[in-house]
Formats: C-alpha cells, sequence, structure tokens
C-alpha cells in the first residue's frame, strides 16, 4: 500500500452520501454497483437504515442472504467498498461468493485491493465460514492477482449470466489477523 496508509473497512454512515454518491458514478463505467440495489428515489437515510437492516437477515428480498456491507476507508477517504455474505445460495455458489469488492480507480494498483480482500477473509473467519467462496471475471487480470495473492484456489470457470467467464476461488479464512 502506498505511504503505509491503514485502509480501515466500515459501516456505510449518513455522513458518506457525498463520498459513496461519487464512488458509483465513478464504478457505473465498470459495470460496478458500488451501492447495491439503491433506487433512484431511495432517500439516503432509508438506504443506510436498509442495508443495516439486511446485514442482520430483516427485510431481505426474495433470493437474498444476509450480507455485511462495508466501506474502505483510508485517511478519512471511501476508496471502495466489500460485501459479505454470510451464507451462500445456489447463485452465489456459482457466480458472486461470499465477498464482492471493488476499489475506485484514484486508488488502484496500491494494494487496497488486496488488503481490503484480506480483512474481509478475517471477518469471514468470525463468522465461521472456512474457506470463502470469491469470484472474478475470467477477463479481469486485477482481481485474480488479488485472489491468488490472498491465497485463492482457482476452482472452476463457467460462463456467468451476463454471457461472461466466471473464475471461483476457494480462499482460506483463517490465516487472516482480524
Amino acid at each position: 500500500m502506498s505511504d503505509g496508509q491503514t485502509v480501515v473497512l466500515r459501516p456505510l454512515a449518513e455522513a458518506d452520501e457525498a463520498q459513496a454518491t461519487a464512488a458509483e458514478h465513478e464504478l457505473a463505467d465498470d459495470g460496478f454497483e458500488f451501492l447495491p440495489e439503491r433506487g433512484d428515489d431511495e432517500a439516503w437515510p432509508a438506504f443506510v437504515a436498509r442495508i443495516r437492516s439486511q446485514e442482520r437477515g430483516e427485510g431481505l428480498p426474495p433470493g437474498y442472504v444476509p450480507a455485511t456491507f462495508r466501506v474502505a476507508e483510508v485517511d478519512g477517504r471511501i476508496i471502495g467498498r466489500v460485501s459479505i455474505r454470510h451464507e451462500l445460495n445456489d447463485h452465489l455458489r456459482r457466480f458472486g461468493g461470499h465477498i464482492g469488492y471493488g476499489v475506485r480507480p484514484a486508488w488502484r494498483r496500491h494494494g487496497y485491493a488486496s488488503e481490503m480482500l484480506r480483512r474481509a477473509l478475517a471477518f469471514c473467519a468470525e463468522l465461521g465460514i472456512e474457506p470463502a467462496l470469491v469470484t472474478c471475471d475470467d477477463a479481469n487480470t486485477a482481481s485474480i492477482g488479488v485472489i491468488e495473492n490472498c491465497g485463492g484456489v482457482l476452482h472452476d470457470r463457467g460462463v456467468g449470466p451476463d454471457g461472461d467467464i466466471t473464475r471461483r476461488y476457494w480462499v482460506p479464512t483463517t490465516i487472516w489477523p482480524a
């Protein structure tokens, strides 16, 4: 990581609206949804409350599982986010995995994604998940490197719902300090 800066994973807060909305716009070009399932007309406080409820398994839409949403912060700036799914359904088992993560473009190639994934893996260990399933697009060489750098072992490749090839990795969780 650059300049010894520490990544902190923390819950989304009402004060994060401007930075999180900017991240959503930046990552939209990559096809990455920074603010999962946020409706255009959903008020920010309601969105934050919904994300927190879903972590507890409350108010989940059909087919969803409890998930922890954390923003990744460095020196007060939101640089990315992780979603940690507490269990897998059939869709997640094939395409989504336990962990999803994204880094804002200006913060890429500095080791932050690897640190975010390591911290998410440690959180999975606290939930009793061992190993964690982490997936990425076959063409996403940066994510492949991050997952393999964190100990990921390629399980297989398959065609995703979008027609792209998805790689599925099993990654140990108990080797990372919380």
